[in-house]
């Protein structure tokens, strides 16, 4: 199957690593931030405590064949350009809505990695008085940070108005919250919720 990006580039799926269950590295598993908060997410559901996925990406399917009347085969899509954040769902009656990325800057979050189309969504999950954030993951330290969707805006205005296209990592201990990884939830990024808006 043939998917591109919005800017053409061609989608290549990520290689599975077929490593035996004995093989595998238990200590720093390498997994994504994606992964730990998908499986964090699996958890809470699980037991009951939200109901929170991650959102699809929307495909375009440009080529379909058919190779027998009972079945579809998709030959060509293009991922199409996403128009919110990554997550959302409900947590005691609240809306979460939030974003997740990671860089491999050692020292700041370069806001290019967050799309104005996110910005304007995230200002109207606060008009709606919904709950919204960015996690980022600082990769080579393995360094977790919950920042509020309105230090993200106050960030991104002074990038707007001339100011540094980035949030250093002193900011983001500042203003930010953060987050150790555990067993289970491997991201317990609800407990900080509960601080700032549930307590």
């Amino acid at each position: 199957m043939n998917i591109r990006y919005p800017n053409g580039k061609k989608y290549t799926a990520p290689q599975i690593n077929h490593k035996e269950p004995s093989q595998i590295e238990y200590g720093k598993r390498g997994m994504s931030l994606e992964e730990d908060l998908n499986a964090t997410n699996e958890y809470y559901r699980q037991a009951g405590i939200a109901v929170i996925h991650k959102k699809p990406t929307p495909i375009q399917i440009v080529q379909v064949d058919y190779p027998k009347r009972s079945s579809a085969v998709i030959r060509e899509a293009y991922f199409r350009q996403p128009s919110t954040t990554d997550y959302n769902g409900v947590y005691k009656g609240r809306y979460i809505d939030f974003e997740a990325k990671e860089t491999k800057n050692n020292t700041s979050f370069p806001l290019k990695n967050v799309h104005e189309h996110q910005i304007e969504h995230i200002k109207a999950v606060i008009k709606q008085q919904g709950i919204t954030f960015i996690i980022i993951r600082f990769g080579l330290t393995d360094e977790i940070f919950l920042l509020e969707g309105v230090h993200l805006l106050s960030f991104w205005n002074r990038m707007v108005d001339g100011g540094r296209k980035s949030i250093s990592k002193e900011e983001l201990t500042e203003v930010g919250y953060s987050i150790s990884i555990g067993f289970q939830p491997r991201i317990d990024y609800l407990k900080i919720i509960d601080r700032l808006y549930l307590s």
